[in-house]
């Protein structure tokens, strides 16, 4: 190989093979460095939802509220650990018949569907990574994500009350 200056001599190898390697790691870290930008940029805005308080009988819970299209599309998708109260409440405009799937959902989860009083109207389990429909048995406004078994395990069933919830919009 002959370099810039028309010799073939062994420093000249070295400082273009030093500048080929020191480039190419320049560039590789530039990329990383930008999908760390871009992943912390996604888990910032999974994080910039709102949480509220909120109670079910003496249990307090942390719910991130997805109150908008785009937060209600993304619900819990891609997330892979949730703290043991913490949950997400999803709030709609509208009675209706709002059900949920699983699709790049990691986590197992419970899903309380809720009606404007904070009556829970059905419980439902759901697993991950499914596109199986869970439905309310009657039209709400409000539901309620948790991690699968937590309705259970702390005995709330349906017919019992969530309070705190927010006014929709």
């Amino acid at each position: 190989m002959r370099y810039a200056c028309g010799c073939r001599c062994p420093r000249h190898f070295r400082l273009n093979t030093m500048s080929f390697l020191s480039n190419t790691l320049l560039s590789r870290c530039s990329s990383i460095a930008g999908l760390l930008a871009l992943s912390a940029g996604i888990a910032h805005a999974q994080a910039a939802l709102p949480v509220v308080p909120l109670t079910a009988g003496m249990f307090a819970i942390q719910a991130e509220v997805a109150a908008t299209p785009a937060a209600r599309e993304q619900g819990l998708m891609y997330r892979t650990t949730m703290a043991p109260n913490a949950g997400m409440l999803f709030v709609f405009e509208q009675k209706a018949g709002h059900c949920f799937w699983m699709r790049n959902t990691e986590l197992p989860l419970s899903i309380a569907f809720l009606a404007d009083d904070g009556t829970i109207v059905n419980i439902e389990d759901m697993a991950p990574r499914t596109e199986s429909n869970h439905c309310p048995k009657a039209a709400i406004r409000y539901a309620l994500e948790m991690n699968r078994g937590w309705f259970a395990q702390k005995g709330i069933k349906a017919g019992a009350k969530i309070g705190g919830l927010p006014q929709p919009r």
